[in-house]
C-alpha cells in the first residue's frame, strides 16, 4: 500500500516560518499531483498548494506569497515553506498524492495523518 507521512509541525509564533515535508512510500509507479490542505478548528479543509510532477505549482489566493510548495520526483517528496505565519494559518495540515501504483492503473488519491501547526503568541 501507499502511506504519506508529513512532519514539520509546530507551534510558533506570528511572524515565524515552518517547513513541512511528506514522504510517500510504498508501492508507487509514479505520482502526479501532490498537494498540501489545511483544516483549521470548525472548518472545512481547503486547498493550500498543489504542485505537478513537472513541477507546476498553483496556491490558494489567501496566502499572499508566504508559502511556498516544492516536490522531489526521485524521492516522492512534498514540502511546504511557510513564512510570516499568522493566528489564521493554524490547522491541521494534510499531504495529498495521486499515485499510480502499477503502470496502466487508475491515479489515486491518498492522504497523510496529518500535521499540527499553531500559530499563537
Amino acid at each position: 500500500q501507499v502511506q504519506l507521512v508529513e512532519s514539520g509541525g509546530a507551534s510558533v509564533q506570528p511572524g515565524g516560518s515552518l517547513r513541512l515535508s511528506c514522504a510517500a512510500t510504498g508501492s508507487i509507479f509514479s505520482i502526479n499531483t501532490m498537494a498540501w490542505y489545511r483544516q483549521a478548528p470548525g472548518k472545512e479543509r481547503e486547498l493550500v498548494a498543489l504542485i505537478t510532477r513537472d513541477l507546476s505549482t498553483m496556491y490558494a489566493d489567501s496566502l499572499k506569497g508566504r508559502f511556498t510548495v516544492s516536490r522531489d520526483n526521485a524521492k516522492n517528496t512534498v514540502s511546504l515553506q511557510m513564512t510570516r505565519l499568522e493566528p489564521e494559518d493554524t490547522a491541521v495540515y494534510y499531504c495529498n498524492a495521486g499515485v499510480r501504483i502499477t503502470n496502466g492503473d487508475p491515479v489515486r488519491a491518498f492522504w497523510g495523518q496529518g500535521t499540527e501547526v499553531t500559530v499563537s503568541s
